[in-house]
């Protein structure tokens, strides 16, 4: 008799307080962090039906079963495998028997189109709503053990971007950098690279710049946002960089960035709002002259995911409770000049904040 985590047990009361009856949740970090599988985003359907009276499955193709089997997840479900000629859809239904009609179902918020159409064909007096209705409750406070995690994978990106000056010369272009970055990632220890970020010069003020062909010069300022996977949890980090002197107005721009980025970490307290936090860093940038230069929100949620819940945004009057873990970042980017982000992760503690990066904020200089 499968026996489900303690992740499961927290989601079957989470829907019965949401008034959700089951989770329908294809690959992807949900199921992931329910059951432990990390399935593959298949053709064929893999799906995790969680239902709030204790009676989950997971279905997955016959091809795909040892898998399932292998991550552990039958110690937490039933596996219910299907043949290539089966219809899965009906399958999903049959796992759904019992609730009532019209019963609430959850739909995982990374589920494909082409699934959620098949489910909602094969269960047509159900009721829809997002899993994350569930989910990102679950998700949201990290327990001691993803803390762990996170200080880990943290503590590695801070390795990397220590050696990040050995690794800007001028005559070398942002791609030359960023493959010895990436190999630099796994050499520290992550499983996986997420991404890898050489803005350059003007190439700095893309907040999401594709690492390219562009070669490194004398006085170029450059932002490396860098990050990976290490036993499952994210890292993400940013510094920057000046390869010699640095640009006119990039000292004074650089210096307003440290005491946004230092306010915005010093605002984090349980129960202040994500929204304060994004005011205290954009407020100073406004002060100080460069407020129209900042052009996304201050951060984001990180776990086992790059970007998850809490958004640390305008309007997010979400409170901050002790174990949210997520970004601060703000920046400052000067369309054909250069761009600049200081970006730590942050987890909320009872009295304040953990920075899990704590390498220093300021830009760093290195010669040509």
């Amino acid at each position: 008799m499968p026996v489900p985590t303690p992740a499961l047990d927290r989601a079957a009361a989470q829907m019965a307080a949401a008034g959700v009856d089951a989770l329908l949740l294809g690959p992807g970090a949900d199921l992931r962090y329910l059951v432990g599988y990390r399935a593959l985003p298949l053709e064929r359907l893999t799906l995790l039906v969680a239902r709030a009276d204790g009676r989950h499955a997971l279905l997955v193709p016959r091809l795909e079963r040892p898998r399932a089997e292998d991550s552990g997840a039958g110690g937490a479900v039933a596996i219910q495998d299907f043949a290539e000629t089966d219809d899965p859809f009906a399958l999903a239904a049959r796992c759904l028997d019992g609730l009532p009609p019209g019963a609430v179902l959850g739909a995982g918020d990374r589920l494909w189109s082409t699934f959620l159409l098949g489910l909602q064909d094969a269960l047509p007096s159900a009721s829809w709503v997002r899993a994350s209705t569930v989910t990102r409750e679950l998700r949201m406070r990290k327990a001691p053990d993803e803390v762990d995690a996170l200080r880990r994978a943290g503590q590695a990106i801070d390795r990397v971007h220590a050696q990040v000056p050995g690794l800007l010369k001028a005559g070398r272009t942002e791609s030359e950098v960023g493959r010895d970055i990436a190999d630099a990632i796994l050499a520290e220890g992550h499983q996986t690279v997420n991404f890898v970020i050489v803005g350059s010069g003007p190439n700095g003020a893309s907040p999401h710049h594709e690492t390219g062909s562009r070669v490194l010069a004398d006085g170029d300022a450059i932002v490396v946002d860098i990050g990976g996977t290490l036993d499952g949890y994210c890292s993400d980090c940013t510094r920057d960089y000046v390869v010699g002197d640095p640009p006119d107005g990039y000292a004074e721009a650089h210096a307003a960035l440290e005491t946004a980025q230092a306010a915005a970490c010093d605002a984090v307290h349980p129960g202040v709002t994500a929204a304060a936090i994004d005011a205290a860093a954009r407020d100073v940038l406004s002060a100080a002259g460069y407020g129209g230069h900042f052009v996304h929100r201050t951060g984001h949620g990180i776990g086992l995911e790059e970007h998850e819940d809490p958004y640390i945004v305008a309007g997010n009057d979400l409170a901050l409770a002790p174990g949210m873990a997520f970004s601060i970042e703000p920046g400052v980017y000067l369309p054909g000049r250069f761009g600049m982000r200081i970006e730590d992760i942050v987890v909320v503690t009872d009295d304040g904040c953990e920075r899990l990066n704590t390498l220093d904020r300021a830009a760093v200089a290195v010669a040509p």
